[in-house]
């Protein structure tokens, strides 16, 4: 059955951010009522024509419990990814975990660069100048909003 596995084995508060532009980071929390000896093991499909990988880098709890894991040279493509989570235990069934995120809308966006200002007192004004940020999906001018926030000294 597709629901196999004991209830509350399954993980909870699954969350994954891409930064630095391929690197992305997978967390989650051990099901409430997981036995103790549950492993968890996250696998992740770009998209449907890509194979399922697993996670080649895990981040280990107190208890070597994977507990997230760190992909590198991670892509963006246009299709929603596909992430699955299952687990097991000498005990019991786990439950699997799975979900598809929109992997533009995980992506931590670094600050912009090579910032300029130059104020001209007698006008009294200033032009600010920066780059946009490097990203890693197609999208860019549609992502961008920016602040300043000017402080007088």
């Amino acid at each position: 059955p597709v629901f196999a596995g004991m209830n509350g084995s399954a993980i909870e508060n699954f969350s994954c951010v891409i930064y630095n532009i391929f690197l992305m980071n997978c967390t989650w929390q051990a099901g409430r009522d997981a036995p103790a000896d549950t492993q968890y093991f996250l696998y992740w499909q770009k998209s449907r024509e890509d194979n399922q990988m697993e996670c080649e880098l895990y981040m280990q709890g107190e208890n070597g419990r994977n507990m997230g894991c760190m992909f590198q040279n991670v892509s963006i493509g246009i299709e929603k990814a596909y992430f699955l989570v299952n687990g097991s235990s000498k005990d019991s069934l786990i439950q699997f975990y799975d979900e598809y995120i929109d992997l533009y809308k995980i992506e931590k966006l670094m600050p912009p660069s090579n910032i300029t200002v130059n104020c001209d007192e007698i006008k009294n004004d200033c032009v600010i100048q920066w780059q946009q940020p490097q990203i890693s999906h197609s999208n860019k001018d549609m992502c961008f909003k920016y602040e300043i926030n000017i402080k007088y000294k």
